[in-house]
């Protein structure tokens, strides 16, 4: 079961005179964690080190400090609480007192850990998109099947010959939902699926 935040969170330290604070949010893409970065970098702060992890897809960022002292620890941090989707950022205020490699591994890892902790998780369901068809009068009992198996209608397209749907469903719901609008549209659903593993 893979997990991300439900929402941003955010979470402050001082560690011998230095300030972290750490902010952590849910992102679909990379685009969206970049844009998550530099809403909340603070350019007058000593650092802004980052990682984010959404799926294969991972980078970070130490950002002046040693290499391998910070963005790490922080990627580290979001793949040991096992979550997807997030992206967090790390920001140092220097205090006077150098902490050392060990001691930066454990201040940006250990905000970043503390900062995902303080948020609420939910599960990522996997979904694919599907195209389907039918008739006027059978859209609303396909809408009634649609909703309890968790689908959720992207695009309805009315044309002389009926209705065709562009919908999103959780993947562990499709074989049985495609007998359904098989059912229910007496086979003329012409039922594809669109991308596998959209969500």
């Amino acid at each position: 079961m893979t997990q991300t935040l439900a929402a941003a969170c955010s979470f402050e330290e001082d560690i011998k005179k230095s300030r972290f604070l750490g902010h952590a949010s849910p992102v679909a893409s990379v685009d969206e964690a970049m844009a998550f970065f530099a809403r909340h970098s603070v350019p007058e702060a000593t650092h802004n080190c980052w990682a984010y992890r959404i799926g294969q897809n991972y980078r970070y960022n130490d950002d002046g400090e040693p290499g391998g002292t910070a963005g790490r620890p922080i990627l580290q941090a979001i793949d040991g609480q096992g979550l997807d989707r997030v992206a967090v950022l790390v920001v140092r205020w220097f205090g006077g007192i150098k902490l050392g490699a060990g001691g930066l591994v454990r201040a940006y890892g250990g905000c970043a850990a503390n900062c995902l902790r303080a948020g609420q998780y939910l599960e990522i369901v996997a979904t694919s998109q599907v195209r389907c068809r039918c008739g006027f009068a059978e859209l609303a009992l396909l809408r009634a099947r649609l909703a309890p198996a968790g689908a959720v209608i992207l695009q309805e397209e009315f044309d002389a010959d009926g209705v065709q749907l562009t919908l999103e469903i959780p993947d562990a719901a499709l074989q049985a939902l495609q007998a359904v609008a098989a059912n229910i549209t007496r086979g003329q659903s012409g039922w594809e699926v669109l991308d596998a593993g959209a969500g």
